[in-house]
C-alpha cells in the first residue's frame, strides 16, 4: 500500500514559542488520540515532532492510504487541522529502512 508523509506546524508560531492555549492543548490531545486509534487499526506507521520552543518546529506522520486522495482524506479528518490549530502538507513517501529495536519509545521520552 502507498505511504505519505505529512508535516503539520502550528497555525500560530507562539503555540510553540509561548506555549499552547487551552484551545489548541485541548485540539492537541485530541489529534493525539485520533492517531493512536488509526495506528490500532494499522493505518499510522509513526508520528513525532520537534522538541524545544524552536519557531521552526513541526510534527510529521508516515501512514498508509490507498492513493493520494485517500490520504488527503486522513489529514483532512486530523481534529488539528479541522479545527485550525495546524497546517498541513502531504507527500508521497516510503518507508526504506526502520528499527525495530528503536521505533517505540514512551511518547514522554
Amino acid at each position: 500500500m502507498p505511504q505519505f508523509l505529512y508535516q503539520i506546524r502550528p497555525t500560530r508560531v507562539e503555540m510553540l514559542t509561548e506555549g499552547p492555549t487551552e484551545f489548541e492543548r485541548t485540539t492537541m490531545s485530541t489529534h493525539f488520540g485520533y492517531l493512536e486509534q488509526q495506528m490500532a487499526q494499522g493505518v499510522v506507521i509513526l508520528v513525532g515532532r520537534t522538541q524545544g520552543p524552536d519557531p521552526n518546529g513541526f510534527g510529521i506522520g508516515i501512514f498508509n492510504a490507498a492513493d493520494e486522495a485517500a490520504a488527503w482524506e486522513f489529514v483532512k479528518n486530523d481534529p488539528a487541522v479541522k479545527n485550525g490549530v495546524v497546517t498541513p502538507s502531504l507527500f508521497p513517501y516510503r518507508v526504506a529502512l526502520i528499527s525495530e529495536e528503536n521505533a517505540r519509545q514512551p511518547a514522554d521520552a
